[in-house]
Order: C-alpha cells, then structure tokens, then sequence
C-alpha cells in the first residue's frame, strides 16, 4: 500500500532560522543523514520541502468569483513543511518510518495518510 507521509514543522528548527543555528553542528549533520537516509529508502518516493506558510495564497470560489488570500487557509503551529510517498506493507511499517523522519521529534508531526489506489 502507498501512504503520503506529511511533514507538519511545527516548531521544528529550519536551516537558516535562529533556532536552526542554536543547534550544535553534530545536531545539524543527524538532521540531513536522517533525511537522506530516508530519501535514499527505495520505498520512498522523495517530495519536497515547501516554502514557509506565510509564502503561500489559498484560493476560494464563492459565487462563481474566485478570491485570494494571502498566506494559509488557518493559522496553525502544524503547518505542512514538506512530504513524501511511501510504499509500505501496512500502517504499522509506515509509521515506523514516519518516527524516523527528524520533524517527529523536534517540535512537528507527521500525518501518515493512505493514498487511493486506481
């Protein structure tokens, strides 16, 4: 089965914030090894990080009109960072990955999600 894993930063520290550069150099390097080991799983199928939240513009349609907002539909401390697809055996494998990604225990979350198959 393919699951989406979404990476939601949360207070996750980003590299060139402040708090990204408060961790160590060592913390720093197990961040990237980490990603890249999952990226490098041939279960994973890479996404991609996403600029932050407040780059974004929600679109609506209302009345045939369509409207723009700046910025994400809610202001929320989960917002979508970045994802990924993940081909696993069953839930309990993808979430075994989904720990493994650095945003699960830094401050984020990761949303496991099935995707339909067609």
């Amino acid at each position: 089965m393919r699951y989406i894993l979404l990476i939601n930063q949360g207070s996750t520290p980003l590299p060139g914030s402040e708090a990204w550069n408060g961790l160590s150099e060592e913390e720093q390097k197990g961040v990237y090894a980490a990603y890249q080991e999952i990226n490098e799983n041939p279960d994973v199928t890479p996404g991609q990080q996403m600029q932050p939240p407040q780059t974004a513009t929600t679109v609506r349609v209302e009345n045939g009109e369509t409207l723009t907002t700046d910025g994400p539909f809610v202001e929320t401390k989960e917002a979508l960072g970045g994802w990924f697809v993940l081909e696993a055996d069953d839930l309990d494998a993808a979430i075994a990955v989904a720990a493994r990604v650095p945003a699960a225990s830094m401050g984020g979350a990761i949303e496991v999600r099935p995707l339909v198959e067609r």
